[in-house]
């Protein structure tokens, strides 16, 4: 939310986001980023009954400013969504302005939308987009009353499946098989875990070694939220206890994800390899019958090809006498070899884990009110030098007429 209360306005929020300039009438502070680098596209989109004012970026943000009276009035709403780097510039315009109308504009609100492109520094591939909503709605005469009912977070949870959805529709029409999630890194670990569990039970190695490097994949803290203070300060090189949770986070996610990719690689290396070795040892016949079924048989297909090859031993170690290859690791211990890897998120540790977990974040609940305490001084400090320099300009001004 962009609230008056931290010091925050519409029209300031819009005019970097945008890069563009921006007078706010209400406080007659100019707000000028139009030499800012890095913004891709910009776009209003507005319900087809709205004023044609809307459309003008300056008069849409000064009158949801001017339509609001209190000190502490939240004026707008922000959505910030990840954009995959994978799809093009036009993909991704058309997936946010698709994605803003059906979520937002047909409920009733004015949407402001502006793609970013990754920055000098950081990951090359932070492409995302910054939605600025109004929070009331909008009819042919101006703006209403605001519908409370967009701040329930059963709304909020709509958009995010949302989003998730419609990202993984971008992707599907432009041929990428990778998808997006939006739920959370403990709920997808717990249904990888699930799955591997389940495979091991029907005795299914192969998916069982994918589900369990899934798991460690996801086995990692999310990067935490912060607020625009805290990130300022990180910018500006002041550590607080966010920003540290924020790197540390960050590092951590890195070392797990490079795991799970060196991991990932022996998996399809042993599969490849294990699917080859059978298949060539099969006779035509049971080759045809061992792939049978297509995808839906893909259980019944790996029990078949497990069974060719442990009948298929006695023979390798024959061949093996005659032209020695370096040993080749059964799927049984290699499952084995990945369960003790993951043992750190097993479900008889968990339990431990959890505890722990929870005094870490109480420790950081302490210090996060900290840190917002001292954010907010910040803030308070940056309100505090505003309203002395629009006095001062006051002051300039009043001396000039009296000059005259």
């Amino acid at each position: 939310m962009i609230s008056r209360s931290q010091g925050r306005s519409a029209t300031a929020a819009i005019a970097y986001r945008v890069a563009e300039r921006i007078e706010d009438r209400r406080t007659g502070l100019v707000f000028d980023y139009a030499a800012r680098s890095g913004v891709d596209h910009t776009e209003i989109l507005a319900p087809d009954h709205a004023p044609d004012w809307v459309r003008d970026r300056s008069e849409l943000w000064n009158r949801v400013e001017e339509s609001e009276t209190r000190k502490n009035s939240q004026v707008a709403r922000e959505v910030r969504v990840a954009l995959p780097d994978e799809l093009t510039h036009a993909q991704r315009v058309a997936l946010v302005r698709d994605y803003a109308q059906a979520q937002f504009v047909d409920r009733g609100m004015v949407a402001d939308i502006a793609l970013h492109a990754p920055g000098r520094e950081g990951d090359e591939r932070n492409h995302h987009a910054h939605i600025l909503l109004t929070t009331r709605e909008v009819d042919a005469d101006g703006f209403t009353t605001k519908n409370r009912d967009w701040n329930k977070v059963e709304v909020l949870e709509g958009w995010r499946e949302a989003w998730a959805r419609d990202s993984n529709a971008a992707l599907e029409r432009a041929g990428i098989a990778d998808r997006v999630d939006h739920r959370t890194l403990v709920a997808q670990r717990d249904e990888a875990l699930e799955l591997a569990s389940a495979a091991r039970e029907r005795g299914d190695k192969g998916a069982e070694l994918v589900q369990t490097v899934r798991a460690i994949e996801l086995d990692r803290p999310p990067l935490p939220q912060l607020s625009p203070g805290a990130w300022q300060m990180k910018e500006r090189g002041i550590e607080v206890g966010r920003a540290r949770a924020w790197h540390e986070a960050k590092a951590r996610a890195a070392e797990v994800m490079e795991v799970a990719r060196e991991l990932a690689g022996h998996v399809r290396d042993w599969l490849d390899r294990a699917a080859d070795r059978v298949l060539d040892r099969l006779g035509s016949g049971q080759a045809e019958l061992a792939l049978a079924g297509g995808r839906g048989q893909e259980p019944d297909i790996a029990t078949r090809m497990r069974e060719a090859w442990e009948a298929h031993q006695g023979r390798d170690e024959v061949q093996e006498v005659a032209t020695p290859e370096p040993e080749r690791e059964t799927p049984q211990a290699f499952a084995a070899r990945l369960r003790e890897a993951a043992a750190g998120i097993d479900r008889d540790t968990l339990a431990g884990r959890a505890a722990a977990l929870r005094e870490g974040r109480e420790a950081e609940e302490r210090q996060a009110e900290m840190d917002a305490a001292r954010e907010r001084e910040v803030e308070l400090e940056r309100q505090r030098e505003i309203e002395k320099e629009r006095d001062s300009i006051a002051d300039r001004d009043r001396d000039r007429g009296h000059s005259l």
